[in-house]
């Protein structure tokens, strides 16, 4: 439905999700995705686009002066907006359909990318992409959710909620990277495992204990980056690595917020009473010991500088894979049992 109207020219939508979408006075070009929280951003950048459109229909128009003011405003807005996000708003943040997902990141840092699909034994899930590529010229594995960027890839790839077959496909590409010692590399962004009938009667809990056991197995360095949402089991099972990173306004838990409140309270729109009991942000996972680093996001998030946060992951990466290339298998194994037996033992007093 709409919820504001600027003159005509730009129309704001609002969506069951709470996010907003602007379009020109003619409906053709979906501009920014706005979260429920940054409405004040919204009417704002809307006034902006609307003085610009007014003035590309009349040339003798002279309001740039005053759309830069706005835009200034806008920015200031953003800031403060961005400058204390709740662990709700992170959790909405970290949900942007428009930020970069998996298949970004692997056509941005990866090169000579090969994807392999199929488990051998079921079928292929396409809410797991993974394959052989390059790395800063290094050969590396690199597995991860993607949870597709319009309604029919997410269809596709089933909003990023891998069935038994996706981490059967991933337990495959480990098991081959550990073979030929590459480097495996994931990049987490789902839900959580999906919980239908037909993954349940295939094993998907037995599939995601199997890939949480080969992450310990693995005798080659295995680094982990939250680039979205880490949820549940389903994440855990790419994530158990050497090194782990979370973007900025990424959010990792066990639950949901919402599942969290519906079991504790009975009532789902608690998630904000949730979001702040679970501990999901990366600044709390990183005082745990969950997350080994956090990468900065351009201001407003991930999506709104693609390109920037895409480089500080590629970089990031580069770096925790330099701390442990050319260790030993029996080192790197030992390591990484160790960070999850004393993981959550740092920070509990805080």
């Amino acid at each position: 439905m709409a919820c504001l109207d600027v003159a005509n020219l730009a129309v704001l939508h609002l969506d069951a999700q709470g996010a907003i979408y602007s379009a020109n006075h003619a409906g053709e070009t979906r501009m920014t995705n706005y979260l429920d929280f940054e409405r004040p951003l919204a009417e704002i950048e809307g006034k902006a686009e609307e003085l610009r459109a007014m003035a590309r229909q009349n040339e003798e128009m002279d309001i740039e002066a005053e759309a830069v003011a706005l835009d200034k405003k806008a920015a200031d807005l953003l800031r403060d907006l961005y400058k204390g996000l709740t662990p709700w708003r992170k959790c909405q943040v970290a949900r942007h359909p428009d930020r970069p997902h998996c298949k970004d990141y692997i056509e941005a840092l990866f090169t000579e990318y090969t994807p392999l699909a199929g488990d051998r034994n079921f079928a292929d899930d396409h809410a797991v992409m993974g394959g052989l590529a390059r790395f800063n010229d290094q050969p590396v594995m690199v597995i991860g959710h993607e949870k597709g960027n319009d309604t029919k890839s997410r269809i596709e790839r089933n909003f990023g909620m891998a069935r038994p077959e996706g981490y059967r496909k991933a337990i495959r590409l480990m098991e081959m990277a550990d073979k030929f010692g590459l480097p495996i590399i994931t990049l987490v962004d789902t839900p959580g495992a999906y919980p239908g009938k037909g993954a349940e009667e295939r094993g998907q809990s037995e599939a995601i204990a199997r890939s949480t056991e080969k992450c310990l197995q693995v005798g080659v360095p295995l680094i982990s980056v939250i680039i979205g949402e880490g949820g549940s089991g389903g994440a855990v099972a790419f994530a158990t690595a050497n090194r782990v990173a979370m973007l900025e306004h990424s959010v990792y838990s066990v639950i949901s917020p919402e599942g969290c409140a519906s079991i504790l309270w009975k009532d789902s729109e608690k998630m904000r009473e949730a979001a702040e009991a679970l501990r999901l942000t990366a600044q709390d996972l990183k005082k745990l010991g969950v997350a080994d680093r956090i990468i900065p996001e351009p201001m407003g998030g991930a999506h709104r500088g693609k390109e920037t946060a895409i480089k500080a992951v590629g970089e990031t990466i580069a770096l925790m894979l330099a701390e442990i290339n050319g260790q030993k298998p029996k080192k790197l194994v030992t390591d990484r049992r160790k960070k999850y037996l004393e993981m959550g033992s740092k920070g509990l007093a805080a």
